[in-house]
């Protein structure tokens, strides 16, 4: 058995009620064989097993009280999962569906990812099966600060740093904000990233992840002597990567046809009204139901249903596991170009298989839509400097990295032999950055 064969072996052992941590070690470790088991010091320094068992686990009772007075309790936990270049980066998620699994799986690709940014961030992750929908303000609040007097106790501005995911907004990040200075005594705002822009946020923080995801795309499509202009493009999702993903395209000429949420999808064949749509997301926090108001033409769908529209070009910002085998064959009959992930793993290991057989030039979350947390750490590196920088020199730096990170994964899998594989190119980039550190500290 190889060395690669053998760690996932043990990790399906030890994790075997975790099936998206299992699926996302799967799918880095299967794409690092060309490195790790050609090269025994890896395997001698046990990389592989260190990279996958996290520095600690910390689940924590919330408790909180609702508004009608009576006690709930959920569930915390932050996951450490490697600080080998720098404070542990990662978000906090509240949603329902969130479990041990699901935040050892994005620490673990975070780890990966914060590596390839290029900047001194390590990997982690957290969050909660609280979920903020449909809770009063004073809900959120109340929840909020029972769960970071909690996690106040193990994060810092130089130790970890935790930001927003689904379902932790600007508010919730004030929230805990808040919190953490009433049970520290700290005023420190780089323990935070998302924060709101009178305390120590950034500008284009709001619009980092999707607007890098295109950049990256954008770059991609430069290498190969084309662009944006002119392309139809796919979006799932109507979250902060959506939107954003949707309006930088937009800008850079595309025509974007496609949105969704948790309960259907819009086709809009004239291009989807951004204004439309930040009304309907972020004032009135409402369903995509109410999109037909604002364009009578668009089409309405309920359930799932994006990837069955002719595009050039795919990109999956809703959430994990939401692009299937089947979605894949669909956009390949239709002709689909490239696929580039805006949320984390979208795309299912079966599907990205399919896509990259037959052409599809696919890019992995971790690469492309990294543009969130290297601005976030663009935040820390602000507050550290008591300094807050223009839109513009934000952006122009999130652009840079974005083409950075393209031009790392696409030398990376010419490197080793498999030019295009984009899967293959940031797995490598990023281990081998995080493996060097781990090398130079000993077995720590």
């Amino acid at each position: 058995m190889s060395y690669s064969d053998d760690v996932i072996a043990r990790v399906k052992a030890k994790n075997p009620d975790q099936p998206e941590f299992i699926q996302a070690v799967t799918e880095v470790i299967d794409s690092l064989r060309l490195v790790v088991d050609n090269d025994p010091k890896y395997e001698e320094n046990a990389i592989l097993e260190r990279m996958t068992e996290p520095d600690r686990v910390i689940m924590f009772r919330v408790p909180w009280i609702d508004d009608n007075g009576k006690v709930q309790v959920n569930r915390g936990i932050r996951v450490q999962f490697n600080s080998a270049i720098g404070p542990y980066k990662g978000g906090l998620r509240f949603h329902p569906s969130v479990n041990l699994s699901i935040i050892k799986f994005l620490g673990f690709e975070q780890c990966f990812k914060n590596s390839l940014t290029g900047l001194p961030i390590g990997g982690g992750k957290g969050g909660s099966d609280f979920d903020p929908k449909g809770k009063s303000d004073r809900e959120v609040m109340a929840f909020c600060q029972s769960f970071m007097t909690e996690l106040a106790k193990y994060i810092g501005s130089d130790i970890d740093v935790p930001a927003g995911d689904i379902g932790v907004g600007g508010r919730e990040i004030g929230y805990l904000y808040g919190q953490y200075k009433r049970v520290t005594g700290l005023a420190t705002p780089g323990v935070l990233t998302g924060k709101g822009l009178t305390y120590g946020g950034s500008l284009a923080r709001t619009e980092a992840t999707g607007y890098g995801l295109v950049y990256l795309v954008q770059e991609l499509l430069k290498d190969r002597g084309d662009s944006l202009d002119g392309k139809t493009v796919a979006v799932s999702g109507a979250g902060n990567v959506a939107i954003y993903a949707i309006e930088k395209a937009t800008q850079l000429g595309a025509k974007v046809v496609t949105c969704s949420d948790s309960t259907g999808w819009v086709y809009d064949p004239e291009g989807i009204d951004l204004a439309a749509l930040k009304e309907i997301k972020e004032v009135n926090r409402a369903r995509l139901t109410e999109y037909k108001k604002y364009r009578p033409n668009s089409e309405y769908h309920d359930g799932r249903g994006v990837w069955q529209i002719k595009v050039d070009i795919a990109l999956p910002c809703a959430t994990q596991n939401e692009l299937f085998l089947e979605d894949a064959k669909q956009l390949v009959a239709n002709g689909c170009k490239v696929v580039a992930e805006g949320a984390n793993m979208p795309t299912t290991m079966d599907a990205t298989e399919y896509l990259q057989k037959n052409g599809v030039i696919f890019v992995p979350g971790k690469a492309s839509n990294a543009g969130g947390v290297a601005t976030s750490a663009l935040e820390m590196t602000q507050n550290s400097e008591r300094l807050s920088w223009t839109f513009e020199e934000v952006d122009a730096k999130l652009q840079q990295i974005m083409v950075n990170i393209y031009h790392n994964i696409d030398n990376a899998a010419k490197e080793y032999g498999v030019a295009g594989n984009y899967v293959a190119g940031a797995n490598i980039a990023g281990f081998q950055k995080v493996a060097d550190a781990m090398l130079a500290h000993g077995i720590v």
